[in-house]
């Protein structure tokens, strides 16, 4: 029993994932679940912030309206960056994205809440939806062109047997690299948390100063790890979907 209960409490029980509401569809589990829930909030989160905030646009903007603003700037310098003004198009989509993950991340840091990105399923879903939005963006620009990608400039033609398959298998693992990164991040960064927050409660009292300090540092680095994720994913879509845009190699 105490075994069981310890179990229950354990490091890795955060990120069990919990039917709220039974469903079934043709034989399906399609039951509305913790995960669900947090990926709802966070849409509607941050949805709600940023049209509250840009509601009542001012030239002497209010702290949302300036977090919001500084947010939309942060994500356009990276699209600019790696699209240049063209790959403005495609912003609102690189935009949403990063909300998306960067809210998820941040709801999953309040105690008690449940943080979606530590799930590989959801990561990679994201990931996926990246790279077949990018593939077929590929494609309905350059054509069968678009191959060329895989066919690197300057490459001697009896190299061709080799570079091609590594150039079609690096593109291939994509989605599975881009998964694993920020699922990795969040959900060894959330373990150590648990981990060391055990410390701390079940030390005695002269004990806990180390792992109550380290924990909270420690807390601190994980919010700024929550933020890294969302910006490097989608530094990674903009570098993947500059290759679709403008072909460069």
């Amino acid at each position: 029993m105490a075994g069981h209960a310890a179990e229950n409490h354990g490091p890795m029980a955060q990120f069990e994932i919990k039917r709220l509401v039974p469903m079934e569809l043709f034989g399906y589990d399609i039951s509305f679940t913790n995960s669900a829930l947090f990926m709802v909030l966070a849409l509607v989160l941050a949805s709600g912030f940023l049209i509250f905030a840009m509601n009542g646009r001012s030239l002497v903007p209010s702290r949302m309206q300036s977090i919001a603003e500084s947010l939309y700037e942060f994500v356009a310098g990276i699209v600019r960056e790696n699209l240049g003004e063209e790959g403005m198009r495609y912003f609102p989509w690189v935009f949403s994205i990063f909300i998306f993950i960067l809210a998820v991340n941040m709801l999953g840091m309040i105690p008690g809440s449940f943080t979606v990105t530590s799930h590989i399923i959801v990561t990679f879903a994201l990931a996926l939806m990246v790279w077949v939005t990018v593939t077929l963006i590929g494609f309905a620009r350059h054509g069968v062109g678009y191959l060329k990608l895989f066919v690197p400039d300057g490459v001697p033609i009896w190299l061709m047997p080799l570079i091609v398959p590594i150039e079609i298998v690096s593109y291939l693992i994509r989605p599975i690299s881009l998964a694993v990164r920020l699922f990795a991040n969040m959900m060894a960064g959330h373990t150590m948390l648990k981990v060391f927050a055990s410390f701390a409660v079940s030390l005695p009292v002269v004990a806990k100063a180390f792992p109550v300090l380290f924990t909270a540092a420690f807390t601190g680095l994980e919010f700024l790890v929550s933020f890294l994720q969302a910006f490097i994913f989608t530094v990674l879509t903009c570098i993947y979907l500059n290759d679709a845009v403008n072909m460069h190699h």
